[in-house]
């Protein structure tokens, strides 16, 4: 009987203990949920209009050097079926000059296509970069306009489910193409000064 008390006593501490925990614990404020997919930033039909023209600067500076490398490709491809069609028939010595030259011409290929890709990162980054920050300044002012106060952004976070009405994609998408013409280029951030 006396372990039945105890156990009761402890039981309605706890209880209070809770209930007062729970009345001094402040409201918590709504929020205001909202999904975006930045990937969606880069369609070509629906997308951001400023990410799809230097995009296609981008792609426009470098079809030239594809063109080229597709071509070197090619004539190796050729160089290496007529060394393998002709060594059985004509000298070792014309097939090792065939072969050193296709070895040559294989790491000119390998060597310009890096410089290549290096050049295009490069590109990229300077030309994007820019115009991802004007978006993250243009998405924050649009949040706050909204009243949202959580964005997440599926295309980063993964989302089980969320209802369609959550999905500012396209309204963003839309209202950024209006306030931001495609003719006119983000701001660059500002240079640093340089020490004498």
């Amino acid at each position: 009987m006396k372990a039945f008390r105890i156990t009761i006593a402890v039981t309605a501490f706890a209880a209070f203990t809770i209930l007062a925990q729970t009345q001094t614990r402040p409201a918590a404020t709504p929020t205001n949920v909202a999904v975006i997919d930045s990937s969606a930033f880069s369609d070509e039909k629906a997308g951001i209009a400023r990410v799809m023209v230097a995009m296609q600067g981008i792609e426009t500076k470098f079809t030239p050097l594809r063109t080229e490398l597709r071509s070197m490709r090619e004539r190796l491809a050729a160089l290496r079926t007529e060394i393998q069609n002709k060594r059985l028939v004509q000298d070792p010595k014309i097939t090792a000059q065939q072969t050193d030259t296709a070895d040559r011409l294989e790491v000119e290929i390998k060597r310009k296509a890096e410089d290549a890709q290096s050049s295009y990162q490069k590109e990229s980054i300077a030309l994007l970069d820019p115009l991802q920050r004007d978006i993250g300044t243009a998405l924050t002012a649009y949040a706050q306009s909204k009243g949202i106060t959580l964005l997440i952004d599926s295309n980063r976070v993964p989302i089980v489910y969320a209802a369609q009405q959550l999905d500012i994609t396209k309204d963003f998408i839309a209202d950024y193409n209006r306030t931001h013409p495609a003719g006119v280029a983000p701001a660059a951030a500002p240079a640093r000064p340089t020490r004498p």
